[in-house]
């Protein structure tokens, strides 16, 4: 086999949503956990404490991300494991007949599925619906609390069409009613400023590898006070809510990330957000489209645009062929031939749902790259719609 076998024919990477590049030094400070730094944190002996040391660092650095206390940030193996964790932590910690869970139709599979799986355990879950931008209505959110609530769970930023909800107006509605407020902030966590207290959260789920750190490693914020059932039973790690060895080269590489993230946001932010305006104003005006989520608030990375009497999936293909890579939504449901349930709740019509693309943008992402998704993608489209046309 070659050394070349295994390598992506893209070269223009648009699929940051999905995951991201490691940062160089953060595959530093992970290889020296793998191989000088070994030791298990649990141990008392100076390699123990060794690695208990990175450990212990780490959790600061993710801390302040969010302005967090670091006694606060309970390391996990990703932001699936964290959703699940909250979700299901607080509604079994909560020994009452007749729970009930809030949450929006537009949340990741990771905070639906878990409500679901719920919901045939005898806990009712109201799912409501978003307006044609992706947004919850916060007196929706009102409305649909009862005495017997005792969770909300909605998405800090859409991880399809990079929409914001407005968390913090949720979370003092929550606050006031007594209501646990979960959000999932996977997508925004180093990307957007985040203050938990500002938020009015009570827990945060958050992944290393959508912010250039390693996979495998994620982190949940359970705000001070605030008790769950534990999810991993075993040992004593993690304050006796996650039993296990922990991850350290996993957690060094995530407060590395979380670290680099903290000093470079704000400059980050604008120069991608620049990018993504650029690419969205030249994919707004080619024929048949249609630009999903919010107009301002959003994510500074995400562009999602449906295409009329167009598939996604030959769109992607012809996109991979020309070197460039995107997707049609979340990564966690490729290979599905219907339109995301995203995009569904958005009521986009099924002409152009089956034709979305999400491009997302990162640190590493060119203007020069921009221009050729934008320069290619129009012949592209005129020769997947082509054939479709002969076939009317």
């Amino acid at each position: 086999m070659s050394a070349d076998a295994g390598r992506s024919r893209s070269s223009i990477y648009l699929d940051y949503a999905a995951t991201t590049p490691v940062d160089p030094s953060v595959s530093v400070a992970v290889q020296r956990y793998f191989t000088e730094t070994f030791g298990n944190a649990g141990s008392v002996h100076q390699f123990g404490q060794a690695a208990r040391g990175a450990v212990d660092e780490a959790r600061v650095y993710v801390a302040r991300l969010i302005g967090a206390q670091a006694k606060e940030i309970v390391f996990t193996s990703g932001a699936t494991e964290s959703n699940n964790a909250a979700i299901l932590g607080t509604v079994y910690a909560r020994d009452m007949p007749g729970r009930h869970v809030i949450t929006a139709a537009t949340e990741h599979h990771a905070v639906l599925e878990p409500c679901r799986w719920l919901a045939r355990h005898g806990v009712e879950v109201t799912v409501l619906p978003v307006d044609h931008y992706g947004v919850v209505d916060p007196d929706g959110v009102r409305r649909a609390i009862r005495p017997e609530t005792v969770l909300i769970t909605i998405m800090h930023g859409n991880n399809e069409t990079g929409t914001l909800a407005p968390i913090a107006e949720i979370g003092l509605i929550a606050r006031e009613r007594g209501v646990r407020f979960h959000t999932d902030a996977t997508q925004s966590v180093g990307i957007v400023p985040i203050d938990v207290d500002a938020l009015h959260v009570d827990l945060l789920s958050m992944s290393a590898h959508k912010r250039y750190g390693p996979k495998g490693i994620g982190a949940l914020y359970i705000r001070a006070g605030v008790r769950i059932e534990p999810f991993l039973h075993g040992g004593s790690q993690e304050r006796g809510r996650r039993g296990g060895t922990e991850n350290v080269p996993g957690i060094a590489g995530f407060g590395e990330a979380a670290r680099i993230a903290t000093e470079r946001m704000t400059g980050d932010a604008a120069r991608i957000a620049a990018l993504r305006d650029r690419l969205a104003a030249g994919l707004g005006v080619m024929d048949g489209a249609m630009l999903n989520g919010h107009p301002s608030a959003r994510l500074p990375g995400i562009v999602n645009v449906s295409f009329a009497e167009a598939d996604s999936e030959s769109l992607l293909l012809a996109l991979d062929l020309d070197g460039i890579a995107a997707s049609s939504g979340s990564a966690c449901t490729s290979g599905s031939l219907e339109p995301s349930h995203v995009i569904a709740a958005l009521g986009i019509p099924e002409t152009y749902a089956m034709g979305t693309l999400r491009f997302s943008l990162g640190r590493w992402t060119t203007a020069e790259e921009i221009d050729t998704v934008l320069m290619v993608l129009p012949t592209i489209l005129s020769n997947i719609r082509r054939p479709a046309a002969r076939r009317r």
